[in-house]
């Protein structure tokens, strides 16, 4: 079977793919196990911001990552970013030891194709928050993954349901809402789809320890429990600076030293990504039909300037370089 070619990972339209009839029956096909042997193979689709900080941790906790993408460019960055990453991970964690930067690199497989996630027992999707882009990649994965992997999907509001309709194992997708920067975040949000079976959350949670984390188990809503929160937190101070009541640098302030956030909703905004902001809070205002969730123009009209936060140098902050 020729090596398959993968969708506009990180933006552009919807990719092309042949449609196929997904059964909603449950699959007949052996559960992954739940007997604690290790997950040695991780797929990791998408070398964004996220994908680069999953594959990382993977890696450092012993896993072989393979880590897939659009184009040699993409990864060629996201190879540079782990680098960098790895030389000051002992620094910011203030631990000393570990394995040397070479032997992290060596477990990382960097590739266009989706052949060698055959070999996968786990697959964590990072994809672009769009619907068009993630549907595109699960039947891909469906078709190439031995029949025991589960399926991660790592979104921020994009139904866990939906995703699993993409798939014939939809019994073997959940979602794993990770935090950036995900070396540094010890919890992951684990979503329990409709069709989410109990041996999939196990072996879920049994990866998660695999790379130093815990699962916190959640159900399926748009948002789930830290979006639906979130995202309304940073439109209504989005909206404080539009309407004048204080400045971005001054909401901030006021998070960070009256409530002992380490970050304020502004820069929490830069730092995910204004563009994956507007997203979320357009999937919420759709899903609930609330207008709470009304995303304020202000936002749009950044997004629509291409400040996008960190990832473009400038979003409500400056950063000089894109991140």
């Amino acid at each position: 079977m020729p090596a398959a070619r993968v969708p506009g990972i990180q933006g552009g339209g919807r990719p092309h793919r042949q449609r196929t009839h997904i059964s909603k029956r449950m699959p007949d096909t052996e559960q992954p196990s739940t007997d604690g042997t290790p997950l040695r193979t991780i797929g990791v689709v998408g070398a964004g911001v996220m994908g680069v900080g999953v594959a990382q941790n993977l890696a450092q906790t012993g896993h072989r990552v393979v880590l897939l993408d659009l184009n040699d460019q993409v990864l060629a960055s996201a190879r540079a970013e782990i680098e960098r990453s790895l030389r000051f991970h002992g620094f910011f964690t203030k631990q000393k030891g570990g394995p040397p930067a070479a032997e992290v690199l060596e477990r990382i497989t960097f590739t266009t194709e989706y052949a060698p996630f055959a070999e996968a027992d786990f697959v964590v999707e990072n994809a672009t928050e769009k619907v068009a882009i993630k549907e595109g990649i699960y039947p891909l994965l469906d078709e190439v993954c031995p029949p025991h992997a589960c399926f991660a999907a790592n979104t921020s509001c994009i139904s866990i349901t939906r995703i699993g309709g993409w798939t014939q194992r939809p019994d073997r997708v959940l979602g794993m809402h990770f935090m950036n920067p995900v070396p540094l975040k010890p919890v992951v949000e684990t979503i329990r789809g409709f069709y989410t079976s109990q041996q999939t959350i196990d072996t879920a949670l049994r990866f998660l320890g695999q790379m130093g984390k815990e699962g916190i188990v959640v159900n399926d809503l748009p948002g789930f429990v830290s979006n639906r929160v979130l995202m309304l937190t940073i439109n209504e101070a989005i909206w404080e600076v539009m309407d004048g009541v204080a400045s971005a640098e001054d909401i901030d302030r006021i998070f960070v030293t009256c409530f002992g956030h380490k970050m304020g909703p502004i820069a929490t905004g830069d730092l995910i990504g204004l563009d994956t902001i507007l997203f979320s809070l357009e999937v919420l205002y759709d899903s609930y039909n609330d207008p709470k969730f009304r995303p304020c123009p202000l936002l749009r009209k950044m997004v629509d300037a291409g400040l996008h936060g960190r990832k473009t140098g400038r979003g409500f902050f400056d950063y000089g370089v894109p991140a």
